[in-house]
């Protein structure tokens, strides 16, 4: 057997659009569903009993069910009732439904860990109950769990591959077409392996480097 990877390289400009797409589903997944997740962290948290059922359920639907599955519902299912999205509206739905479950359950873990005393004595300085949220609990317990919070937002990335079984022209939708088109499939997802381990890495250092930074030391 005799390798050929520059009939996949030969490609790069696909592979480029691939990684593009990529990076680009991940960076707004990533912004949204943190957001998504900080609010049902409080909700979770804070919440009325009657929003902490509705959150509780959300975030057992999505941890319990294939990422796959959730994304064709969102892109296959929800047409069925006069909703059509385009594939890369549904991807970034079903990305950020994904990670906002899981970031729910990591962000709560973090406020949960907040010592009493530390709230009591923002109450004390007159701060609101949104003061207190955002500027007392919220930073210590980001900086708490922010290890794990990268590793999640790591797997929705790795995740997005899914999204090319819908035609979104992601990394892995690249390098199915490019092994469609010259039978390489054994170098086309060597290199793509490559690539997702590449972008891997450089977006956990990336994060690491920059969620100290903002959450402070």
């Amino acid at each position: 057997m005799t390798f050929d990877f520059w009939a996949i390289l030969v490609d790069w400009r696909l592979l480029a659009k691939g990684v593009a797409w990529t990076l680009g589903l991940t960076a707004i997944a990533t912004v949204i569903g943190m957001v998504v997740g900080v609010a049902c962290a409080w909700a979770r948290a804070y919440g009325a009993p009657w929003l902490r059922w509705v959150v509780g359920a959300y975030v057992e639907l999505i941890r319990n069910t294939p990422f796959i599955v959730q994304l064709f519902f969102i892109f296959f299912g929800l047409p069925a009732s006069g909703i059509k999205l385009t594939p890369e509206v549904a991807s970034i739905i079903a990305m950020v439904l994904n990670l906002g479950a899981y970031a729910t359950e990591i962000i709560r873990a973090g406020i949960e860990a907040t010592p009493k005393g530390q709230i009591e004595a923002a109450v004390s300085l007159a701060l609101d109950k949104a003061q207190v949220f955002l500027r007392v609990v919220l930073p210590p317990a980001m900086k708490k769990v922010w290890p794990a919070m990268v590793s999640q937002i790591i797997i929705v990335m790795l995740g997005s591959a899914v999204c090319g079984q819908i035609s979104v022209e992601e990394l892995s939708y690249a390098a199915n077409l490019i092994q469609s088109r010259n039978f390489r499939a054994f170098e086309a997802f060597i290199v793509a392996t490559l690539i997702y381990l590449a972008l891997s890495i450089l977006a956990r250092r990336f994060f690491n480097w920059a969620g100290p930074k903002y959450f402070g030391r």
